[in-house]
C-alpha cells in the first residue's frame, strides 16, 4: 500500500467517519486499493484465463468500498483483513452473477458432497480418496480430475457456507465478519454464533493436511501456491485438497452446492 504514515491514515479514519467527507473517503479508497490486486491475483489463480485479472478488480473495489464505508475504527480490528474478506465477497458475488460455473460442474460437486455425507454417516469417520471414488463408480485417478475441474467452486465455497448466517452485503457473510463479528441484534447474533460453532466443529472434524491447508489459506492468508510450498506438493494437489475440504464441509452443515439457481 501507498507509504502513509499511520497517524495520517488514523485522522482519515477520524474524518470519513465524523463527517463523511468525500474526499477522506477517496484518500482511504487510494490507500487500500492494492489490497483488491491482492485479492484478486488470488482469486485469479483459480480461475480459467478467459476472466481477466482486470475485471475482478474493477469488481472488488466496489467491495472495498463497502468496508471503508461500514467499517468501525473503534471496535479494534485491523482493517486489512476485514477488507479483504469483503473485496472477495464482492469479486465473488459478480462471478456468480455471471453464472459462468458449468452446470455439469456444479453436479460433479453435488455428488461428491452426498458420497461424503452417506459414507460418513454410515461408517463415522471421514471417508477417504479411495472410497469416495468407489461409491461414485470412479477410479482414484477419475476422482483427482474431477476435484481438479471443481476446484474454483471450492475455492470460493467457504463465504457460501456461511451465508445462512446472514449478513449485510447482499444477504451474505464472510470470513471477515467471523472475525469482526459486528451484529447487535440478539436473535442475529445467536443465529450467527451458532453457525460459527457449527463451522468451527465441522472443521475440527476434517482430517488433518485439509485442516491444515482450510488453516493457511483462510486465515494466515498463504497463497494455494505457497501452501504447496509449506507441504512440498504441487499448487495443483492443493487445490484438489482444498476442494475436498471445502465439500466435506458442505456435506456435514448440510448446505449443497449451488445448482442450477
Amino acid at each position: 500500500m501507498p507509504d502513509t504514515e499511520p497517524d495520517v491514515i488514523a485522522e482519515l479514519w477520524g474524518e470519513y467517519k465524523a463527517h463523511a467527507t468525500g474526499d477522506a473517503r477517496e484518500r482511504l479508497i487510494l490507500h487500500y486499493s492494492p489490497l483488491v490486486k491482492f485479492v484478486a491475483g488470488r482469486v485469479a489463480a483459480g480461475l480459467p484465463p478467459s476472466i481477466e485479472q482486470a475485471d475482478l478488480v474493477s469488481y472488488g473495489i466496489f467491495g472495498l468500498i463497502d468496508a471503508i464505508d461500514k467499517f468501525d475504527p473503534g471496535r479494534g480490528f485491523k482493517f486489512e483483513t476485514y477488507a479483504i474478506s469483503r473485496i472477495k465477497g464482492s469479486i465473488i458475488d459478480e462471478l456468480r452473477s455471471i453464472d459462468w460455473v458449468p452446470r455439469s460442474v456444479r453436479a460433479k460437486a453435488r455428488s461428491i458432497e452426498r458420497a461424503y455425507s452417506k459414507l460418513e454417516n454410515e461408517n463415522k469417520r471421514t471417508p477417504d480418496d479411495g472410497e469416495i471414488a468407489s461409491e461414485l463408480g470412479m477410479t482414484d485417478g477419475e476422482l483427482a480430475q474431477t476435484l481438479s475441474q471443481i476446484s474454483f467452486v471450492g475455492l470460493v465455497a467457504i463465504d457460501e457456507l456461511l451465508a445462512a448466517g446472514g449478513g449485510d452485503r447482499g444477504g451474505s457473510t464472510t470470513v471477515g465478519d467471523m472475525i469482526s463479528d459486528r451484529r447487535h441484534d440478539p436473535v442475529e447474533a445467536f443465529e450467527f454464533d451458532e453457525m460459527k460453532t457449527l463451522l468451527a466443529d465441522a472443521i475440527n472434524r476434517t482430517p488433518d493436511r485439509e485442516r491444515l491447508v482450510l488453516t493457511l489459506y483462510y486465515y494466515e492468508g498463504l497463497t494455494l501456491s505457497e501452501i504447496g510450498e509449506v507441504l512440498g506438493v504441487t499448487e495443483s494437489r492443493i487445490c484438489q485438497i482444498h476442494t475436498k475440504a471445502i465439500l466435506q464441509l458442505r456435506s456435514r452443515l448440510g448446505e449443497p452446492a449451488r445448482s442450477e439457481a
